[in-house]
């Protein structure tokens, strides 16, 4: 007896109903194993799979691993930065491996803590140009994004693998020199701090977040040295006259002559080896500088003589009158 063959078209309706079938078996199963299915579509799709970029120590690091957001919040309250309680308690020589070789006296005027400060380093140019136009300074830059830190971080590691001896006296810090300098640095301990290209905080609401105002330019005063210099330097105008009007209207601090400045070699050297320089030159833009130093002990002995406090009464208001210290 002969098989019948049924060559009746298939009704297209059963055939998707066919279809979806199997479809909805098939999801089915990817519900059911989720991360069986997700490991196969980064086996078919190379792509999708994410890349996690480790540079090792020793090497130098490539910046496009290690780009982030330009802009950070500073006020925000958050734990994640450490910090000691006292100056005393700080290690310096963790950072610095040529104090690992010295005898210091752990008392404040020989504590081996940094003498010049980059804060807002970035990728670190300027700290790593410091190192070798100031040699025997110990120089420590400071960045609050932990990326960008990292890298300044290896890029150090790098230099000092590829030029043994140098390159000893420079170190970062990842921390949030708007709240935690007085952790860190003794009074009169630092003889230069550098703020180059800070971010500009346009909106007024965002100014308290700038890195220069009246307190902020109080903290650095009490950090530096007699004669200690305030670097100063942005591509932005109107914060080029934030910064002189906040510098010149300070009493600790005068403003240095453009004889004085081209006699410096660290202006040239922050005028040209920052990251942020480098590309305000290739897209020929401006850059504004000015230099503060802080006065002298002598002079803010007169000017503590001579200063007259400002009241907000008038003589005879409110019956109110000025009387000595003896009466």
């Amino acid at each position: 007896m002969s098989d019948i063959t049924d060559n009746t078209p298939e009704n297209p309706l059963n055939k998707k109903q066919r279809i979806s079938e199997t479809e909805s078996v098939e999801d089915t199963s990817k519900q059911q194993h989720p991360d069986q299915d997700a490991a196969s579509d980064l086996h078919h799709h190379p792509r999708r799979q994410p890349h996690i970029h480790h540079t090792e120590e020793g090497m130098m690091p490539q910046k496009r691993f290690y780009r982030c957001r330009a802009h950070c919040n500073p006020l925000s309250h958050n734990d994640i930065f450490e910090y000691p309680t006292h100056p005393n308690l700080m290690n310096w020589s963790d950072h610095f491996p040529i104090l690992k070789h010295e005898d210091h006296n752990h008392q404040q005027q020989n504590s081996p803590s940094p003498d010049v400060l980059d804060i807002g380093c970035g990728f670190g140019g300027l700290t790593v140009a410091l190192a070798t136009l100031l040699p025997t300074k110990r120089i420590l830059g400071i960045e609050i994004r932990p990326k960008v830190a990292e890298f300044v971080r290896l890029r150090i590691l790098a230099c000092r693998k590829d030029n043994p001896g140098l390159y000893d006296n420079c170190s970062v810090l990842r921390n949030n020199t708007m709240k935690y300098m007085p952790n860190f640095f003794h009074k009169a301990s630092l003889e230069k701090i550098f703020i180059c290209f800070p971010d500009p905080h346009f909106k007024r609401k965002n100014f308290p977040r700038r890195i220069v105002s009246e307190r902020l330019l109080s903290e650095y005063a009490y950090f530096l040295k007699p004669t200690g210099l305030l670097y100063l330097i942005t591509d932005v105008k109107d914060l080029h006259e934030w910064h002189l009007e906040k510098c010149r209207s300070h009493p600790m601090f005068h403003e240095l002559t453009q004889k004085e400045l081209d006699a410096d070699p660290c202006v040239q050297v922050m005028y040209s080896e920052t990251e942020e320089g480098k590309k305000v030159e290739r897209s020929k833009g401006n850059k504004y500088y000015a230099v503060f130093q802080r006065i002298s002990n002598e002079d803010m002995q007169k000017k503590s003589e001579t200063f007259q406090p400002d009241t907000f009464w008038h003589m005879g208001e409110f019956g109110v009158s000025m009387t000595s210290a003896s009466e």
